[in-house]
C-alpha cells in the first residue's frame, strides 16, 4: 500500500514537472526578446523610413545589409522619439547598432538611397528588442512555484537556468542563420552580376575577333586579286 502511494506521488510529481516545463517554455517563447526581420526594395533617389515602438529602459539592436543593387551601399540613420539622430551611416553595405536604454515612443529607422539616381537597392534589416520591463511577473510566478517541495530530485531553478541557457543559444543560432542567409543572397547577386558581365564582354570579344578575321581575309583576297589585264 505504501509502495503504491509512493509510485502515485512520483507520477504526480512528474506530471507537475512536465506542466511547469511547458509553461516556462511557452513563457520563454514569448519571452524577453522580440525580433523583426524585413527585406524590401529601396528605389533609386529615395528614402524609406520604418518605425519601431519601444518602451523605456529596454534595449534595441538593429542589423542591416544591402544584398542587391549597384555599389551595395545605402545611408542609414536611427532617430529617437524625441527627434535626436542617434546613428548615421553614409554609403555602407552593412552595419550593427545598439540603442540602450530605449525611450517610450517610436524610433525611426531610415534608409537613404538619394545619392543613387539610377540603381535601386534590396535591403535586409533585423530589429531585436530585449525587453527588461514586463518580465518581473513571470519571474515572480516562477518564484512562487519554486517554493514547493523538490520534484524528482530536480530543483525548479536548475530547470529554469538550463532552459534559459538553451533558449539563448537557440536564439543566437537563429540570428546567425538569418545573417548567413543575407550574406548568401548578396553573394548570389554578385555572382549573377559578374556572370552577366563576363558573358557580355566575352560575346563582344568574340564579335570583334570575327570582324578582324573577316577584314584580314578580305584584305588578303584583294592583295592577290589582280584586276589589270595584260595584252599580248
Amino acid at each position: 500500500m505504501h509502495c503504491a502511494r509512493r509510485k502515485m506521488n512520483v507520477s504526480t510529481q512528474l506530471f507537475l514537472l512536465a506542466c511547469y516545463t511547458l509553461t516556462v517554455g511557452f513563457t520563454l517563447a514569448l519571452g524577453p526578446k522580440q525580433d523583426t526581420e524585413f527585406t524590401f526594395l529601396l528605389p533609386a533617389g529615395s528614402t524609406e523610413c520604418f518605425y519601431q515602438t519601444t518602451v523605456r529602459d529596454d534595449s534595441m539592436e538593429v542589423e542591416y545589409q544591402v544584398i542587391a543593387g549597384s555599389g551595395l551601399d545605402v545611408g542609414f540613420a536611427i532617430i529617437s522619439p524625441s527627434g535626436h539622430r542617434l546613428t548615421s551611416d553614409f554609403r555602407r553595405s552593412d552595419g550593427i547598432h545598439m540603442v540602450d536604454p530605449t525611450e517610450d515612443g517610436d524610433y525611426r529607422l531610415c534608409f537613404d538611397n538619394s545619392f543613387s539616381k539610377m540603381s535601386e537597392k534590396m535591403v535586409f534589416f533585423k530589429v531585436i528588442i530585449n525587453r527588461r520591463s514586463g518580465t518581473g511577473g513571470a519571474r515572480d510566478e516562477w518564484a512562487d512555484a519554486a517554493v514547493t517541495e523538490n520534484m524528482v530530485e530536480y530543483r525548479l531553478e536548475d530547470v529554469r537556468a538550463m532552459m534559459d541557457f538553451v533558449y539563448e543559444r537557440l536564439e543566437r543560432t537563429r540570428q546567425v542563420q538569418t545573417m548567413l542567409k543575407a550574406f548568401e543572397a548578396r553573394d548570389r547577386y554578385l555572382l549573377e552580376d559578374n556572370l552577366w558581365r563576363v558573358s557580355f564582354w566575352s560575346c563582344v570579344n568574340l564579335l570583334v575577333m570575327l570582324a578582324v578575321a573577316a577584314a584580314q581575309i578580305y584584305t588578303l583576297q584583294n592583295l592577290f586579286h589582280d584586276t589589270k589585264r595584260v595584252c599580248t
